[in-house]
């Protein structure tokens, strides 16, 4: 997917003067640096002392190393998947090729390949993911358990391949600081991880190569770091990986520097990435792990150097952690809210690991759950590593939550729970994060429900990024979530990928969670031009029914109401009604999903053009599933409205 000169217009506009300025002193560095790249300055005696506290390996527990070393031992063989694709290639890996299309990435300078044009370089998310090296870590962990020095063997070669590939600012791993600030704290982890490894000083400090590479890494992140509208998730994972880095690898005369820059920044844009709830702006869920993951790695480094950290970074630790556990269903599965791509900060773990238990797991040892915080039953590697080297949270008197949290009025999300593990999420919040709301989705008023874990009314997911505009614009549109659609727009305009030009604004009327009996939430929004679209959803627990009612003020309109239903339910369609039926260990459910009458209801399964009736559960991946869709003209105001009644066990 190549940018047209009407995006760059477009993405221009959203920029304010200082972002702009900013950019523009950018590409006059990156100007000079094609022809000036000083080389590492010279390191003696460098020793790596940021090591595990003796007994923390010891501590994993047995079923979690056995993951972990069954995923080591898939890696050692060359199995891995990535985003839907299966690679055998992981013995000697190509750092360039794309897997999916077969497409190698260009050599040359770093800043002039053309990474977001799939013809020329390939699925820029394939090539990027391996090269994070969070498979080595994998790997490295494994050696840590077993002490087979098989796995550190592999390790060490292929760093030294990477390395060799991949010198500084040649090529496509170049680009992108997300990409570097990742790998960054891979690098730190592998060399912790191995440290019993007698090969692990002559892999890193003593090395020249390695040396040169820890040193261009930093140099390029305190050069061009995320800035202005693009401060989202990047510019936390620039920080951690820089932070990590210049705690765990402070061999170099700017590594004190760069290691309060990067404090700096950690500081200031977790603050301003996340709610005083504790959720994430960007209001998309898997960046809300990405993010905790990050900052969680990030501040272990620092209290590992012994680095003072800012309280307000464990205070916004701290609210993003029971923030999780308040939002999670009975199964700890979060939202499925905005875009998710399958990013991790920090791998240890064999598949089969929770990763939202594993993180609630970390908060319960670093700061302590609460009463009502859910169970956690399963098992990781990360957490006992990460509590090994993270400071016990000082309890100081921070006001936390008494009790569940069920609406955080900020980002405007609502969680409505009934009996029989009835699990409704309302959305009544902004639309993204910054000018530009990079991983937003049009989805105002869009509901999500679940019972006992199961997705019903399902949020479809995200699938892609690049390279395919048609899913892309798909799986982020009106149309893909459970809201309602006028005149078969978005609410909100899109101006190309990862960039909206106009955003609708939402307001929540009421929210009722008192335990009553019923639940409510109502909220609007302006996103049709002339028209307000109004919801209200009540969850009452004596007749297990989810009741929701769409009113649309304004003139008179063609409407499009959808319900994506999760890839485990079975619906049949008989005019309005729908009676939905799937299976949960082994136990046959069922629900009735009574439709407004107004509208003239259709299934749809799997359809291409346009797509429609598709569920995503990882990036990359897609199922068909069914979605019901409601067309009709005109308006319904009033008590009435579009009423759709959701009933369990009919």
């Amino acid at each position: 997917m190549t940018m047209s000169a009407g995006w760059y217009l477009r993405r221009l506009s959203r920029m304010g003067p200082r972002e702009v300025a900013g950019r523009a002193g950018d590409t006059v560095r990156r100007r000079r640096w094609r022809s000036a790249r000083p080389d590492c300055p010279e390191v003696t005696g460098a020793r790596f002392t940021a090591v595990l506290p003796a007994g923390t390996v010891a501590a994993v527990p047995p079923d979690a190393a056995k993951r972990l070393v069954a995923e080591a031992d898939r890696l050692m063989y060359g199995h891995v998947e990535y985003f839907g694709v299966v690679r055998d290639d992981l013995t000697d890996p190509d750092w360039w090729c794309d897997p999916k299309t077969g497409r190698r990435a260009p050599w040359g300078y770093a800043f002039d390949v053309p990474y977001r044009n799939e013809d020329a370089v390939g699925d820029i998310k394939q090539i990027w993911e391996l090269s994070r090296h969070q498979y080595l870590t994998v790997l490295a962990a494994a050696y840590a358990v077993t002490g087979n020095e098989r796995y550190a063997e592999r390790v060490a070669e292929h760093l030294r391949s990477w390395w060799t590939a991949n010198p500084p600012l040649r090529g496509v791993h170049w680009i992108s600081g997300i990409e570097l600030g990742i790998r960054l704290l891979s690098w730190v982890w592998i060399r912790r991880l191995l440290d019993d490894w007698p090969g692990a000083a002559g892999l890193f400090e003593d090395n020249p190569v390695a040396l040169n590479q820890i040193w261009h890494h930093q140099r390029w992140l305190a050069a061009f770091p995320s800035r202005g509208s693009s401060a989202n998730n990047h510019v936390i994972a620039e920080a951690a990986g820089q932070l990590a880095a210049a705690c765990a690898f402070g061999w170099f005369p700017a590594s004190e520097r760069w290691r309060a820059d990067a404090l700096r920044s950690l500081e200031r844009h977790l603050r301003s990435n996340t709610f005083a709830s504790g959720l994430n702006r960007e209001l998309a869920t898997e960046y809300h792990g990405l993010v905790l993951e990050l900052g969680l790695a990030a501040v272990a480094e620092a209290d590992a150097a012994g680095v003072p950290v800012p309280p307000s970074v464990r205070l916004v630790l701290l609210r993003m952690t029971d923030a999780l556990a308040a939002v999670v269903d009975s199964r700890l599965r979060p939202p499925r809210q905005g875009d998710a791509d399958d990013g991790h900060g920090l791998v240890v773990d064999g598949a089969g690991t929770d990763r939202w238990a594993s993180l609630l797991a970390t908060g319960d040892a670093v700061f302590g759950r609460l009463d009502w915080w859910p169970t956690v039953t399963g098992t990781d590697v990360r957490t006992p590593l990460l509590a090994a080297l993270i400071r016990p949270y000082a309890k100081d008197g921070t006001a936390r939550p008494a009790t569940r949290p069920a609406h955080f009025a900020d980002a405007g999300l609502t969680v409505l729970r009934g009996p029989e593990e009835i699990w409704c999420r309302c959305d009544g919040g902004p639309h993204g994060f910054l000018s530009i709301a990079a991983h937003a989705h049009a989805d105002a008023l869009s509901v999500e429900v679940r019972h006992d874990g199961v997705d019903v009314l399902a949020d479809p997911g995200t699938f892609c990024y690049h390279g395919q505009p048609a899913w892309r614009q798909y799986f982020r549109s009106t149309l893909g979530h459970n809201t309602l659609q006028l005149d078969g727009g978005d609410q909100s305009v899109s101006g190309g990928p990862f960039l909206w030009t106009r955003h609708a604004r939402t307001r929540v009327l009421d929210v009722d969670n008192s335990g009553a009996g019923v639940a409510r939430w109502a909220a609007e929004h302006d996103g049709y031009q002339g028209s307000v679209h109004r919801r209200r959803v009540e969850l009452t627990a004596a007749s297990q029914e989810l009741k929701i009612v769409d009113e649309v003020r304004g003139p008179h309109r063609v409407v499009q109401l959808a319900f994506h239903l999760g890839p485990a339910i079975a619906a049949d369609l008989v005019g309005n009604r729908a009676v939905l039926t799937w299976t949960r260990d082994g136990e046959r459910r069922s629900a009735v999903l009574d439709l407004p009458g107004q509208l003239s209801w259709r299934a749809h399964r799997g359809e291409t053009d346009p797509p429609l009736g598709w569920y995503s559960a990882g990036f990359g991946r897609k199922e068909p599933t069914t979605t019901l869709v409601g067309t009709g003209t005109g308006t319904a105001d009033g008590a009435d409205g579009f009423t759709t009644v959701l009933r369990f066990g009919g």
